[in-house]
């Protein structure tokens, strides 16, 4: 059986957003909130809640699509969790 692999977004304690990509998303969030395992970024900004996940079939096209992700404008990661996009 083939891993799959996540792109996730993350809305942090003050509102802000973080990309990520993860084989185990349930994980990824506990590791955000409770250990030194979480991003930097994450660990001044907890807690925080996933907000937007989309699977790929590789760790080449989940990162892919988080560079992609990253250009976005907040707004248009804002479109993308409520689904308008």
């Amino acid at each position: 059986m083939e891993t799959r692999w996540y792109v996730y977004i993350l809305e942090c304690a003050d509102g802000t957003l973080y990309t990520g990509v993860t084989v185990d998303t349930a994980r990824r969030l506990v590791e955000h909130n409770e250990s030194l395992k979480g991003a930097r970024y994450t660990r001044s900004r907890r807690p925080v809640s996933m907000k937007y996940t989309e699977a790929h079939e590789s760790r080449s096209a989940a990162t892919k699509r988080e560079a992609e992700f990253k250009q976005l404008t907040r707004t248009q990661k804002l479109s993308l969790i409520e689904g308008s996009v």
